[in-house]
């Protein structure tokens, strides 16, 4: 197999050619250089692996009709012989010859394929068809549109913390209450903030280091907890209704 590959300027410096990406004119370029002598390539997608493409950078090249794919795999730069002559002395014929033998040349020296290409190269972005298959999307679009909002639905729903959620969370941000007895007391109204449902008992714990009183003395500690915990739900259902 020749060592030295060649790029026509017909090909490389076309509008066609320079309208894509960069990526995939660097596939392009990387796979001219990897080809048999007759152009043909059996592993696309680990050479694109390699030079940093991507699968769409594959389809693109095969939409733009720059190569040639096959349902076996095997692609083949389609104006190879445009961009290289090799003397017939020096020339290794393609192995590839089912693939070979479902081509045509072109009086310009292109090839062009017998049947049609497989569609499993196609471009990824395409048109809306018209008919069944239009409304075959339709539906997909809207079972996952219906998913997302029972996704959201379920994820809004209030689940209850534990006592080492509420402490790690107290800690967190050097809140002084004692979590035990934020568990405790919502546990025990069913985690009702005054006649609501709790939303978020982050906010709750929030409310309640911020408004709890501090203890002076052993004697009126346990008072004055009594006290607080009753009426920070109060508190907290005025503060949320004014918000």
């Amino acid at each position: 197999m020749a060592e030295r590959r060649m790029f026509a300027k017909t090909i490389v410096l076309s509008d066609a050619f320079l309208d894509m990406p960069m990526s995939a004119r660097c596939l392009y370029f990387t796979l001219g250089m990897l080809g048999d002598d007759d152009g043909f390539i059996n592993s696309p997608k680990s050479i694109m692996r390699q030079c940093g493409a991507s699968e769409d950078d594959l389809r693109l090249l095969a939409a733009n009709k720059f190569i040639i794919p096959f349902e076996s795999g095997v692609i083949v730069i389609k104006h190879w012989r445009i961009n290289n002559w090799l003397r017939r002395d020096r020339k290794i014929d393609t192995k590839y010859v089912d693939e070979m033998n479902q081509l045509a040349v072109d009086e310009n020296g292109s090839y062009s394929q017998t049947y049609q290409v497989p569609t499993i190269c196609q471009p990824s972005i395409v048109k809306d068809s018209i008919g069944k298959d239009s409304i075959g999307k339709d539906s997909i679009v809207k079972d996952s549109i219906d998913e997302e909002k029972n996704i959201e639905k379920k994820s809004s729903r209030f689940t209850p913390p534990t006592l080492e959620e509420v402490t790690n969370f107290c800690k967190e941000n050097n809140y002084s209450i004692v979590p035990e007895k934020f568990i405790y007391h919502y546990e025990s109204n069913g985690w009702m903030v005054g006649k609501t449902k709790m939303k978020s008992w982050k906010a709750a714990v929030r409310y309640w280091a911020r408004t709890e009183l501090p203890t002076k003395t052993k004697s009126n500690k346990s008072a004055a907890k009594k006290e607080t915990s009753f009426d920070l739900d109060d508190s907290f259902v005025a503060a949320t209704r004014k918000g």
